[in-house]
């Protein structure tokens, strides 16, 4: 994250602060929809070929992270403290 960000990176990490805020008040939803907005939002910048393959390198091994750290962050696979 230089000095300078184009357009297409500042709206992907927008989103990327917007999946760890959330993630950080335990809303399990939105992260999940955050990271939904993240891959459309990256595929759309992959097929408008407006970023250079380093940084868009950069911004997928990202989505991967996401994604793996998001896996089973749902409120449906929360276990009642009372069961």
């Amino acid at each position: 994250m230089g000095l300078f960000r184009s357009k297409e990176e500042a709206e992907l990490d927008s989103i990327l602060a917007r999946i760890e805020m959330n993630m950080s008040n335990n809303y399990k939803d939105a992260a999940q929809q955050g990271l939904k907005d993240y891959e459309q939002a990256l595929e759309r910048v992959k097929a408008e070929g407006k970023m250079k393959p380093a940084k868009l390198s950069r911004y997928e091994s990202l989505l991967t992270t996401y994604q793996t750290r998001l896996k089973g962050y749902t409120h449906k696979d929360q276990k009642p403290y009372w069961t």
